[in-house]
C-alpha cells in the first residue's frame, strides 16, 4: 500500500492501533459504572498539561499524563468526599483546565491555536517518534491494568458494597482506574483528540452491548471495533484529507447504529428461545430469573447490566 511508505503513516497507523485497542479496555469499566464521560472531563483537564508542555518546553504529552493524572485523582476524591457541591467541583475542574490549556499555549514561546488543534482533535502528521514511545509505554500499562485486574475492576465495577464486603481494596481499584483512564486520554489525544476521545472510550462498548451476551465477549468485540474504526479512520484521513479524529469517530456512530438495526431480530429470537425453554421446563425446576435471560443491553444503555448473582460468570 502506497501509505505504507511513509514514515509519518506508519507512525499513525500504530498509534491508531494502539488508542483502538486501549480506548474500550478501560472505557468497558466506565460505562459499566455510569462514567461514560469520565474521559471528556479529563481530557478539558489535560489540555492545561499540553499547555504547561508548550510553555515550559517539555514533552505536552507527558506532561499531559502528568496534568491529566492529578485530574482524575481529584475527580475521584471529589466523588468520594463531594456532596451536593460536587458537581460543582468538577464543573470547574474541567472549565478550568480548557481554559488553563489555551492560555499557557497563547504564552508559550511561538504558541499558536493552530498547535492546540491538533492536540484537540488528533493529527497524523505530528505524531513524532518520541510520541510512538510514549504511546506504547502508556499503552503497554492501561492494558496490563485492565486485562490483569478484569475481575477486580469488574466486581467493583457492577456493586462497589459487595465488592467491599469480600475484602477487595474498592478505594484503591478506583483510583487506579481514574488514572488508567486518565493514561488512556493522553494515549488516544495524538490521533483522536482530546475533545473526541471519549467517544472512543464509550461508543465501541455501547456498540458491542448491542449483540454480546458477556462481559468477556464486550470486552474482546469492543477493541476489535475499536482497532478497526482507528485503523479505518486513519486511512480514510490520508486518503481524502479529513480530520482522523471526527471520521474515526463517525465511523464508531456507524458501527453502533448498524449492530443496533442488526440486534432487534437477534433480540426477538433470542427472546422467543426463552419463552420456549419456559415453556418446556417443568413449573418452577431449574428455570432462569427473568434477570438472567441472554437478552442484550437495550440501546443506550449506559451498563453491561445491573449486578446479579453468579456475576463472575460474565468472564
Amino acid at each position: 500500500m502506497e501509505l505504507l511508505d511513509y514514515p509519518f503513516m506508519q507512525r499513525a497507523l500504530l498509534a491508531a492501533v494502539l488508542v483502538g485497542v486501549t480506548a474500550p479496555a478501560i472505557g468497558i469499566y466506565l460505562v459499566q459504572r455510569r462514567q461514560a464521560l469520565m474521559g471528556d472531563g479529563i481530557g478539558h483537564v489535560a489540555m492545561t498539561g499540553v499547555g504547561l508542555g508548550f510553555l515550559l518546553s517539555t514533552s505536552p504529552v507527558w506532561m499531559a499524563t502528568a496534568v491529566a493524572v492529578l485530574g482524575a485523582v481529584a475527580m475521584e476524591l471529589i466523588r468520594w468526599y463531594g456532596r451536593t457541591r460536587g458537581d460543582l467541583a468538577l464543573a470547574m475542574l474541567f472549565y478550568g483546565g480548557m481554559s488553563g490549556g489555551v492560555l499557557f499555549i497563547n504564552l508559550a514561546p511561538g504558541g499558536s491555536n493552530a498547535n492546540l488543534g491538533s492536540y484537540l482533535f488528533g493529527s497524523l502528521t505530528t505524531v513524532s517518534e518520541d510520541d510512538i514511545v510514549t504511546i506504547c509505554l502508556l499503552a503497554a500499562f492501561a492494558l496490563l491494568v485492565t486485562l490483569g485486574l478484569r475481575k477486580q475492576l469488574f466486581a467493583v465495577s457492577q456493586d462497589e458494597e459487595f465488592a467491599r464486603v469480600t475484602g477487595l481494596p474498592v478505594r484503591l481499584l478506583n483510583l487506579l482506574m481514574a488514572i488508567t483512564a486518565a493514561v488512556t486520554v493522553t494515549v488516544a489525544m495524538r490521533v483522536v483528540g482530546l475533545l473526541l476521545v471519549s467517544a472512543l472510550m464509550v461508543v465501541p462498548v455501547a456498540a458491542a452491548q448491542q449483540i454480546t451476551r458477556s462481559f468477556w465477549a464486550t470486552y474482546l468485540l469492543a477493541m476489535g471495533i475499536g482497532v478497526a474504526v482507528s485503523l479505518g479512520g486513519t486511512v480514510t484521513s490520508y486518503y481524502e484529507d479529513v480530520p482522523p479524529g471526527a471520521t474515526i469517530v463517525l465511523l464508531t456512530i456507524g458501527v453502533f447504529i448498524v449492530l443496533s438495526v442488526a440486534a432487534t431480530p437477534l433480540a426477538r429470537r433470542r427472546a422467543r428461545a426463552f419463552r420456549l425453554a419456559q415453556a418446556d421446563e417443568p413449573s418452577g425446576a431449574g428455570r432462569p430469573e427473568p434477570s438472567e435471560c441472554a437478552v442484550p443491553a437495550p440501546v443506550g444503555a449506559t451498563a453491561l447490566g445491573a449486578p446479579r448473582a453468579g456475576a463472575h460468570d460474565e468472564f
